[in-house]
């Protein structure tokens, strides 16, 4: 049993294989790896943060289950959720470090990757715990502004809907000297793995361990 669970993006290709090296955890088998070698770079350092997780872009925030919900439920609630839903292309992912840390964005806005995340927040909200006293004062450490922290409040996380932004995190907070030097040295490596344009298949459920560590659970392809 893990102690939380969540729904993510995460790929399963060229692409998957790179960031599970690059971030030294991969979430799909559950274990970690050797990182990939970029000179100059401490990549091991810079991706302490985001490797529990694994390669991925959040669509819901990680929650603990209900009173009464179950693994089983999650599961059907996915299954039923990718069958509605068919695949979209949301174009190009370049990196970035426009928020403090290294992803990869999608370079133009997308309506359709925008209703499709507030459909997952809406659509799993019932199979969420309400957040603790403890979660709300520490999501509160980040100064969410009125709106950022009702969406939290009701919907358990504060970065969703218009303040919902498609990112593939690869590094924790970065100055941007190191950032630019980063990607530099990154670029090469990755933007060959990324696909172009990018497709969004699949939802995965996600669950963490004791340790904290993200495991894929299952993968469900879009098919509607």
């Amino acid at each position: 049993m893990f102690e939380r669970y969540a729904i993510f993006y995460t790929p399963n290709d060229e692409f998957a294989a790179f960031g599970a090296a690059w971030l030294g955890w991969d979430s799909a088998q559950g274990c970690r790896v050797s990182h990939c070698d970029v000179a100059s770079v401490d990549v091991a350092h810079i991706t302490a943060t985001p490797r529990k997780y694994g390669l991925h872009a959040t669509l819901k925030a990680p929650f603990r289950l209900a009173d009464g919900a179950s693994l089983d439920q999650l599961h059907s609630a996915a299954e039923a959720f990718a069958k509605r839903q068919a695949a979209f292309d949301i174009g190009t992912l370049e990196l970035r470090d426009d928020r403090g840390f290294v992803a990869l964005r999608p370079r133009d806005a997308s309506t359709l990757l925008q209703d499709f995340a507030s459909a997952v927040v809406k659509d799993f909200d019932h199979l969420r715990a309400p957040l603790t006293d403890a979660d709300i004062a520490r999501r509160r450490k980040a100064a969410l502004n009125a709106r950022q922290d009702q969406q939290m409040l009701d919907w358990g996380y504060p970065f969703i809907f218009e303040d919902f932004h498609f990112h593939l995190t690869l590094s924790g907070a970065l100055s941007k000297e190191v950032a630019a030097t980063v990607m530099a040295k990154l670029a090469p490596q990755v933007t060959p793995v990324v696909p172009d344009p990018f497709i969004i298949n699949a939802i995965t459920v996600m669950g963490q361990d004791a340790d904290g560590m993200f495991h894929q659970i299952h993968r469900y392809a879009l098919t509607g």
